[in-house]
């Protein structure tokens, strides 16, 4: 029996970690979009609708496999009151709405 030769690529890809507190912000958003939007193709919609993302990459948010970063996140608090509270939560800060500015 003959073997077919030819180049065979190694898999030597980068094994990334993931830092306990990235797995807890993916986990948070995704469960601060699911409860504020449900879980019906509308929910998609509608988050694409907000920040501008693709309907793959909402997918992934709401699954909690990946998060949103940057200007999607900021678009995301701006809409939706729960995921804002998300953020802050996460960041160690209190929502005072009567706090003074300092």
């Amino acid at each position: 029996m003959r073997f077919k030769k030819g180049t065979v690529v190694p898999k030597t890809g980068t094994n990334v970690h993931l830092d306990a507190d990235v797995a807890d912000y993916r986990t948070a958003i995704a469960a601060a979009l699911r409860d504020e939007l449900g879980l019906t193709h509308r929910t998609v919609k509608t988050a694409m609708r907000w920040t501008g993302a693709s309907e793959r990459t909402v997918k992934y948010w709401i699954a909690g496999e990946r998060c949103p970063s940057g200007e999607h996140l900021i678009a995301l608090a701006r809409h939706s009151d729960i995921v804002f509270h998300m953020v802050l939560m996460l960041a160690n800060r209190q929502d005072d709405e009567d706090a003074e500015m300092r």
